[in-house]
């Protein structure tokens, strides 16, 4: 799902499509790149922020159409050592800040009066963080079950340690939209009075036998893992805060475009 529009919910005219070409440089090519182009019509001269840099594809996206300044922000440090080559293929055109979306007019009015003429934010987890099975995002690679994004605070097993039973059950119920919430709730619990769960492959499995296949190539374990993942990094509430700080951020006529995945 895309979509191009400030918090008030007032609607933008959209701009025609952009030819963006494939990257050469491998930085990670986003999806919905061409739409999220779109709808922020990129123009020469202008400042943009990338408010989930990831993998750098929206930033290098952007540098690409116009002859614009991105300002790139990530709380993942891994992420912004990987973009060290982008930066250094536009030195006077990216800036990367670490930090959260959530504040990025404070961060951005750091090193910058720049007007804002555009901010791109895509939600959820990014390919590089799935893509490491020490980050403890997946469950299709085994690893230590984290999913801090930041790498900082409480992990996702710290969770599945610490919440009761009906907690448990509440949290992967709203945030994974999971029918069989208390089934996993309950063979979490049993399982953890038996030896701590400290792995993503353990937590898969034990997901995996609380409930049945329902899907074709949808793992059972997908919500669950989506649930844990969206309460350690307080994804909802990190997005209101980047509403409102785009909002505060863009100057009159600025363009926001949003892309998330999921139903939430």
């Amino acid at each position: 799902m895309t979509k191009a529009r400030r918090q008030s919910g007032n609607s933008r005219r959209m701009a025609s499509a952009t030819a963006v070409p494939a990257s050469e440089n491998g930085e990670h090519v986003p999806v919905l790149l061409e739409p999220v182009l779109t709808a922020l019509a990129p123009r020469d001269g202008e400042a943009y922020v990338d408010g989930t840099f990831g993998g750098g594809g929206y930033s290098a996206g952007l540098l690409e159409v116009a002859r614009c300044r991105v300002f790139g922000i990530d709380r993942d440090p891994e992420a912004l050592l990987r973009g060290a080559s982008l930066v250094a293929r536009h030195p006077d055109r990216l800036r990367l800040i670490e930090g959260r979306f959530g504040e990025m007019d404070r961060l951005v009015r750091s090193v910058s009066s720049d007007p804002i003429a555009g901010v791109a934010l895509d939600l959820g987890v990014s390919s590089p963080q799935l893509d490491s099975a020490e980050r403890g995002f997946s469950f299709r690679l085994d690893g230590p079950l984290d999913m801090r994004m930041g790498q900082h605070g409480s992990s996702a097993a710290d969770l599945v340690a610490g919440l009761e039973e009906g907690a448990l059950a509440e949290l992967i119920r709203d945030f994974g939209e999971e029918r069989y919430a208390r089934r996993v709730a309950r063979a979490i619990v049993a399982a953890r009075r038996r030896a701590p769960i400290r792995r993503t492959g353990e937590l898969a499995e034990i997901v995996r036998t609380a409930i049945p296949q329902r899907e074709p190539g949808l793992d059972p374990a997908t919500r669950t893992f989506q649930a844990l993942r969206i309460v350690v990094n307080d994804e909802l509430g990190e997005l209101d805060r980047g509403l409102a700080a785009a909002e505060r951020l863009l100057k009159p006529g600025g363009r926001l475009a949003v892309v998330a995945f999921h139903s939430l």
